[in-house]
């Protein structure tokens, strides 16, 4: 992903606040926040299964799970680069990345998945030895690509780089969004890896002030610039479809250019379902409805939020994203 990694700053609040729904009767499904612990230092990820919530901090590379009292127990300590956590029974599957920080900017060296066993076993599996033999998104080209503009210069195709963002459970195996290579994998329970989908690049026409942001001249103002999606959380939904949700690596990302993507697991097609959310990080599906946490929004978008509901429709408010 070549812009600069905001995604290195997801999480910095220092409390797992839950959204849960008021008891005030089955009709008000009003939401509120409740802070269940203020044990964490960069809380990346949630997991929750049955009565089990787990959490990934990537302040202290500390996978946990939540106490009645507010303490968060180790279960996995000094992960590197921590984020994505997926849980599936006694399973556990989260993503470690480590960052050559001599680099100007920040070069990501090692990027994967890590399957801990229920017998405390833990397998890792190398997505950035797959990102550097396949780059899946090497078709795509980024950047302004009109070879008339002035900033043609801007263009690239899809670059080597890998870091495993997002994890869900998928099977017997997982499924990783990729917010560098700019894929979704699938993982089977052996190890394999298999791109599921590239996304595609995000056209968005450049203003004074983002071709200023390029160091673009003014010549490219009103040109279009294909940026990298960043698939950043990954969730799955009735009939087994998966679902994406992607921050454009763009400058000026709290720009309303994140959206979700639904991808038909059997054919690989993609369909954007909605638009206009600010830095979308993750999901999760629930009772057939999607709820997005925004990073530059402050907010869980699927509650409340002008965003676009399917391609071409009109912006306005709406209550939580449902699907079929």
């Amino acid at each position: 992903m070549r812009t600069s990694r905001a995604l290195a700053a997801v999480g910095a609040a220092a409390a797992l606040i839950l959204v849960v729904p008021t008891a005030a009767s089955a009709a008000d499904r009003t939401p509120v926040l409740e802070e269940w612990s203020s044990q964490l230092a960069a809380p990346f990820s949630l997991a929750v299964e049955g009565h089990r919530v787990l959490v990934a901090d990537g302040g202290t590379g500390t996978v946990g799970q939540l106490q009645p009292d507010g303490r968060i127990a180790p279960i996995v300590e000094g992960v590197p680069g921590l984020a994505g956590l997926a849980v599936r029974g006694a399973w556990l599957a989260y993503g470690s990345s480590v960052e050559d920080g001599a680099s100007e900017p920040p070069v990501i060296t090692e990027s994967g998945l890590n399957v801990r066993s229920p017998g405390g076993q833990t397998t890792y599996i190398d997505l950035h030895a797959y990102e550097m033999a396949n780059n899946p998104d090497s078709g795509n080209s980024y950047g302004v690509t009109d070879p008339a503009s002035c900033a043609a210069g801007t263009a690239y195709d899809g670059l080597l780089d890998s870091h495993v963002y997002g994890v869900t459970a998928w099977h017997s195996g997982w499924l990783v969004a990729d917010a560098a290579a700019n894929a979704v994998y699938e993982v089977t329970a052996k190890g394999a890896i298999r791109t599921v989908a590239v996304l595609p690049p995000v056209p968005v026409t450049l203003t004074a002030e983002t071709a200023g942001m390029l160091g673009l001249g003014d010549c490219a103002i009103g040109d279009v610039y294909y940026a990298e999606p960043v698939p950043t959380g990954v969730a799955v939904g009735p009939g087994g479809a998966i679902y994406v949700t992607t921050l454009p690596g763009f400058p000026g990302e709290s720009a309303s250019l994140g959206a979700l993507w639904r991808i038909d697991s059997r054919t690989g097609a993609m369909t954007q379902v909605a638009s206009g959310f600010s830095g979308p990080t993750s999901l999760s599906i629930a009772a057939n409805r999607v709820y997005i946490a925004e990073l530059f929004g402050g907010r869980w978008a699927g509650d409340a939020g002008e965003h676009r509901q399917g391609q071409g429709e009109g912006a306005g408010p709406h209550p939580p994203l449902t699907i079929a």
